[in-house]
């Protein structure tokens, strides 16, 4: 499925483009994404400094920022072009946009930093990340965009998850569960991966975003799942109703075991039914993503590809190929 960007999504506004501004900003979106040419045409029809102090307070000056700040230096880069953009018109200077700058220029680089994420609800999801796409070894410290496009797709389902057992496999730093379990009402949701700092990242972020939330009123755990190593007793104490993965399928040595674990998986019955299992895939590949889906064929389980669109809500790149498919016995 190609994900294509809504036509509701362009900056009608000020109030819009601004919006667009914090929620790019957050996310720590490139920042050619960012709607700088409508700031342009902004400042060159008004002559005043106004739409740059309101980007600077739903940005690095507001109190997300101040609590959970996107990395050191891309709030430099950020503060660097709006002072450029500042600088093309004949205004006062705006002491707080150096003053911002200036903060940060001799600050130190950390490994960590944190991407915010809007929910429509208004509520804020920030999760902590590595700044390096691979770092210790795995790629589980970021969210990548398959994460992102299941949790937009869980918004508008979320009568899968009321009430049910939820497991995801390879949970990450949690941004798909931690949407689940604000929006969905699941009774339990259960986060798994293999990676010790993962794990811990994990746990980290729950505790953050869920166990000190009142808008999540799941039970939630965190569970060690070594897709080779899983025991019979793992098994029988998940007991899930529904079984999602996003990103899973990207390195073709592990596409064995993850197929061998989806069919334990879906013929441990639940109340005598299967449980559902959903997978999200941004294909890099196409040739490990169809080396996946032979796998899942010589392994007696049928799939169907889910053509739902979805409405755009977190900021990504929407011109990837993402695919969700369910999976049967």
């Amino acid at each position: 499925m190609k994900v294509e960007e809504e036509v509701g999504m362009g900056h009608k506004t000020r109030k819009d483009v601004i919006h667009t501004f914090q929620v790019n900003f957050f996310a720590m979106c490139l920042l050619n994404t960012f709607p700088w040419d409508f700031l342009d045409k902004e400042l060159t029809t008004s002559k005043t400094s106004d739409i740059i102090m309101d980007i600077l307070q739903k940005t690095c000056l507001h109190p997300i920022c101040l609590k959970n700040p996107p990395s050191l230096k891309y709030r430099r880069r950020f503060l660097t072009e709006l002072i450029k953009k500042h600088e093309t018109i004949a205004a006062e200077p705006l002491d707080v946009l150096y003053e911002a700058l200036g903060e940060l220029m001799f600050g130190q680089e950390e490994d960590l930093c944190y991407k915010t994420y809007l929910l429509p609800t208004g509520d804020a999801v920030s999760l902590a990340e590595n700044v390096a796409l691979i770092s210790q070894g795995t790629t589980g410290l970021v969210t990548w965009e398959a994460a992102l496009y299941l949790a937009e797709w869980a918004l508008e389902n979320t009568h899968i998850f009321k009430s049910k057992t939820v497991l995801e496999l390879g949970s990450g730093i949690g941004f798909t569960g931690t949407v689940i379990c604000r929006s969905s009402s699941p009774t339990k949701y259960i986060f798994s991966d293999c990676h010790h700092t993962v794990l811990q990242r994990l746990k980290d972020n729950i505790t953050n975003c869920l166990t000190n939330s009142d808008s999540n009123s799941a039970s939630v755990s965190v569970e060690e799942l070594d897709w080779e190593n899983v025991s019979v007793e793992q098994l029988q104490r998940i007991q899930a109703n529904t079984i999602i993965a996003a990103d899973v399928v990207y390195d073709p040595d592990v596409i064995a075991c993850l197929v061998k674990l989806l069919s334990r998986l879906l013929n441990c019955k639940v109340q005598e039914n299967h449980p559902d299992v959903y997978i999200v895939s941004a294909v890099r590949n196409p040739q490990t993503y169809d080396c996946f889906k032979k796998e899942l064929e010589r392994a007696g389980l049928r799939h169907v590809i889910m053509k739902d669109s979805v409405t755009q809500v977190f900021p990504y790149n929407r011109t990837s190929t993402i695919e969700m498919i369910k999976i049967y016995v």
